[in-house]
């Protein structure tokens, strides 16, 4: 009987238990989806005290106070518990340090955010590998998920590498934004001043140096394995332009780099039983979306009509969401006729801009904080979904947005050109509409085709029915992460031999 592989998920959010964006969709499902085709999977994850608590979580507790050695001589201790993931059988260990995850350690309502975020993570990674050695589960992978995770394959390669418990295990570590490299702005840092990746580590006690450590850069140079959140970001990610100063060691390493675009929750995700919707619907009841749309009016108090175009935007309140463009083009839209609705959290500075939107056009546009219990009522109501994102790894709402027949408009970028391709009425063939050159004409001009395609009520009707029935669910990138898993094993292989 072939022996199962075994995977070990590390990564600093997972819903439902923590979110701040799309890392928590993928921690959630892609071991789910892993388990169903036949690996044995565990996660690891912080505990985080101002997000829930162990009673409501059901968990059982299974080592306290062990001695957790961060930086050579300083120590501190976690507590491991284990849980389950909803809907499965595979184990989720929380770590619990109530100095760096307790109640107040971080920004209210935020994961991330806290001076010594660095610290946090050191921690978080030096206890992640302590937690599998205590429970003895030897993994043939640890798959290490952004820059919270960047200090596990640099402890492999150094730390461990004489410990005959990790001789077998092959690391990968997935870019999910090349943007996010350590707990604050790598671009702040001074040059002079910047982690070249291989010195020792400084004492953890030492706080402006090991705020400094940039994790991603010692995750790339340590890593048996490295993948991006789509094949377009993979390749991008070599430049000078998206390369986010890393562009010349990712270049070096290029030939164990890959791309393997998100997937989403197909049972999370369905508008035949969402419970947070106005009426379900399928691809074969269509039609009924369009009472979504009047009741989504209604309760934002826009003005009702089934064939106003409605436009809706969920995603961060950032620069790299496009807004740069979006304060020119927003008004623009008022103008035509159209209606908005923009939720999310961010830039105080954005925020106010469409804060003041709402001010001047009460009933055509709508601004709101994010709220995740009306997110998928935005997609079943909305005809049109807008990311035009200067850059973007993957991005998963487009995926959500088509799963409710909600047409994308995208910047053809990353994981958006990957995912969504331009609609050519000549032929009629495509499932969104895009621009390839980011500025304010080429993204109104995208604009003002999926609008004049939205007049044709048979073609319309045929886009979103073919967006209903498109296949993102998270089986396929999980087949492919399974075959990366096998690359990544044979990688450490060759590099020791070579040695």
């Amino acid at each position: 009987m072939k022996k199962k592989l075994k995977i070990a998920q590390i990564g600093a959010e997972i819903e439902p238990f923590s979110k701040s964006g799309g890392l928590a969709n993928v921690m959630g499902s892609l071991p789910k989806t892993e388990s169903e085709l036949g690996a044995e999977v565990l996660v690891i994850t912080p505990y985080y005290e101002d997000i829930d608590n162990k009673d409501q979580q059901h968990l059982e507790v299974i080592a306290e106070n062990e001695e957790i050695e961060i930086t050579t001589g300083v120590s501190e201790k976690a507590t491991f518990l284990k849980g389950f993931l909803p809907d499965s059988d595979v184990p989720i260990y929380f770590i619990s340090n109530k100095k760096y995850f307790g109640k107040g350690t971080s920004p209210e309502g935020k994961l991330y955010g806290a001076k010594n975020d660095n610290a946090r993570f050191a921690f978080f990674d030096v206890a992640a590998l302590s937690l599998l050695k205590k429970i003895d589960w030897k993994p043939d992978i640890i798959h290490c998920h952004d820059w919270h995770t960047g200090l596990i394959p640099y402890f492999l390669k150094w730390r461990y590498k004489k410990d005959p418990f990790w001789a077998k295990t092959a690391c990968l570590f997935t870019i999910h934004n090349l943007a996010y490299q350590l707990g604050h702005d790598w671009w702040l840092i001074p040059e002079a001043n910047r982690d070249d990746g291989r010195s020792q580590l400084p004492a953890i006690t030492e706080n402006s140096a090991i705020e400094k450590i940039n994790f991603v850069k010692r995750a790339i140079m340590n890593a048996d394995a490295i993948n991006t959140v789509s094949e377009t970001y993979r390749d991008e990610i070599l430049t000078k332009d998206f390369g986010e100063d890393l562009h010349r060691i990712l270049k070096n390493r290029e030939d164990i780099i890959f791309g393997i675009i998100n997937g989403i929750d197909y049972a999370e995700f369905n508008p035949l039983t969402d419970p947070g919707l106005h009426k379900h619907y399928s691809y074969k009841s269509g039609g009924r979306k369009k009472d979504n749309k009047l009741w989504l009016q209604k309760h934002f108090q826009l003005k009702t009509g089934k064939n106003i175009p409605l436009i809706c935007m969920a995603s961060r309140i950032a620069e790299q969401k496009g807004f740069e463009l979006l304060k020119v083009v927003i008004p623009v839209l008022m103008d035509l006729g159209v209606e908005m609705i923009v939720m999310g959290d961010g830039d105080e500075e954005l925020v106010k801009f469409l804060q003041d939107i709402q001010k001047r056009f009460p009933k055509q546009f709508v601004y709101l904080p994010f709220d995740i219990s009306i997110e998928t009522s935005l997609y079943a109501g909305s005809d049109f979904f807008l990311l035009p994102s200067r850059f973007e790894p993957c991005g998963i709402n487009q995926l959500i947005a088509l799963r409710y027949g909600c047409i994308p408009i995208v910047h053809r970028i990353g994981g958006l050109a990957d995912t969504i391709v331009d609609y050519n009425p000549a032929i009629k063939f495509g499932n969104g509409f895009s621009f390839a050159q980011y500025d304010v004409e080429n993204l109104l001009i995208a604009i003002v085709r999926a609008l004049e395609t939205y007049k044709h009520k048979e073609v319309w009707k045929k886009l979103v029915k073919a967006g209903l029935r498109e296949a993102n669910s998270w089986r396929i990138p999980a087949k492919k992460y399974l075959d990366l898993y096998g690359v990544t094993k044979r990688l450490k292989r060759k590099a020791k031999k070579q040695k």
